[in-house]
């Protein structure tokens, strides 16, 4: 291959041919192109290796060596943003998988693989639990896109939302309940264990809000006379199972949805009479004003502390004191409508940028893999997946005789069967709905709620 020279500074210097320096240009030219979230490959490869190559090496800090890779919020969020976006990326070109919500799948589960094979090593792990545990990340994504979707919603969606959407909840319940007795008979489990250790953990609210509480009921009773350790074990799997059911669903209805347009409120769970207006103001594109979104931010954590602060008085768990004092907020009007607008930029911000990260330390924290690989017995997985799919088939049929969009009814009713916020996280951004998140957590928590307690009593009832 020849050269071709060039005068620089009255020096002769030999350079590459052009013909190779503008393959290399075209390479490059078509790199930049691939993005990972909204960044150029090689501007990401180049981030991912140093936090990936940090977490290998250790310094000296005072007289310990530590890695340089902060366990703290810097770390943390480094770790799962990187992997949030890589994996999500990569869910969304796989064939087949990108239609039934692949980005949220492999979020979820491939970190939770990793840990279980040690591909996650001991500095990203201490990174990621401080990020999610010690600062609570999980909570203020909650509290960001709940406050920011109630304030930012019609006044009449809301009101109605919530006074329909019981109805499907309770008939899923039942049904999925109906459905997954006959399907254990069929495969030699008991109606009592099919209802008290498959269906109830998946309809119970998520791991702490529902399995850890059920469980301590069953060993107080003492259920089996087994501790409350093996409670949870046995447990924990149908509620894993029954999540990504419900998240593969969520992606089948969010192709449906784009299949066929009339099943779908776009975002939308009831019918108003003003569709049109509704979702051309959804569609808005209004600018973004910083001040307004720190705005949002402040009141989304003033929303949960205020939760936090009358639970005890109320005997109502905080995160559902948050959604009934926002969404009171926002039918009485209390909150200025430009400060509404900064909740609905932030809820906008957290949603697109931050949600497959979080998935990324759900799964790392809550997703126990081996637990979840153990349960996979056909009978097991047909209960599991046969009650889930009763659950949203009745919340698709009922929302809509309710004049509820049938896919937003469904999704919703989905959510029953989620681990409680990281479920419904999970779900909603498998189907693209997250401004779904108020309905989706009264769904789940006074829903898992009514189980876990109805789930103790009748146990008690029994024997």
């Amino acid at each position: 291959m020849g050269t071709y020279s060039e005068v620089v500074g009255g020096v002769v210097l030999d350079s590459p041919s052009r013909e190779s320096s503008d393959r290399l240009a075209v390479w490059m030219s078509r790199l930049m192109k691939i993005r990972i979230g909204v960044m150029p490959l090689p501007a990401f490869a180049i981030i991912a290796c140093i936090v990936f190559g940090a977490s290998l090496v250790e310094i000296k800090k005072g007289s310990n060596l530590v890695s340089a890779l902060p366990a703290d919020m810097l770390g943390g969020f480094a770790v799962i943003m990187v992997m949030g976006w890589l994996l999500a990326e990569i869910g969304n070109r796989i064939p087949v998988l990108k239609n039934i919500g692949g980005s949220a799948i492999l979020s979820l589960f491939v970190p939770s693989a990793m840990l279980a094979y040690g591909a996650f090593n001991p500095a990203m792990n201490a990174a990621t639990v401080a990020v999610m545990k010690t600062s609570n990340f999980l909570y203020f994504y909650i509290s960001c896109l709940v406050c920011g979707s109630m304030l930012g919603m019609n006044r009449k969606v809301l009101v109605q939302g919530f006074l329909r959407m019981f109805v499907p909840l309770l008939v899923g319940t039942i049904t999925a309940t109906v459905v997954g007795i006959a399907v254990g008979l069929l495969f030699g489990y008991t109606p009592y264990r099919t209802f008290f250790f498959i269906l109830i953990p998946i309809m119970g609210g998520g791991i702490g809000e529902g399995i850890l509480p059920l469980s301590a009921g069953y060993a107080e009773l003492g259920i089996l006379g087994k501790s409350q350790g093996e409670l949870i074990a046995m447990l924990i799997p149908s509620a894993l199972i029954g999540n990504v059911v419900a998240i593969v669903l969520a992606g089948v209805l969010d192709r449906i949805g784009q299949k066929y347009e009339q099943y779908s409120g776009k975002g939308l769970l009831v019918r108003t009479g003003h569709d049109n207006e509704l979702l051309k103001e959804m569609g808005e594109v209004k600018a973004i004003e910083l001040p307004l979104m720190g705005c949002g931010m402040l009141m989304a954590c003033a929303f949960w502390i205020l939760g936090g602060l009358l639970a005890p008085y109320t005997g109502i768990p905080g995160p559902i004191l948050m959604i009934l004092g926002a969404a009171l907020a926002k039918v009485s009007s209390l909150v200025p409508k430009r400060m509404e607008l900064g909740a609905a930029q932030m809820y906008k911000f957290v949603a697109s940028n931050l949600t497959y990260p979080l998935l990324v330390g759900l799964g790392v924290l809550y997703v126990p893999w081996k637990d979840l690989a153990s349960a996979f017995t056909l009978g097991y997985f047909c209960i599991c997946a046969a009650s889930v799919t009763s659950l949203v088939a009745s919340g698709w049929f009922v929302g809509r005789l309710l004049n509820m969009y049938p896919l937003e009814s469904a999704a919703v009713t989905a959510c029953h069967s989620g681990l409680g916020g990281t479920g419904d996280v999970a779900i909603l951004s498998a189907c693209n709905r997250m401004g779904l998140i108020p309905f989706a957590q009264i769904s789940t928590r006074i829903g898992g709620a009514f189980m876990v307690v109805l789930g103790v009593f009748a146990i008690k009832f029994l024997g």
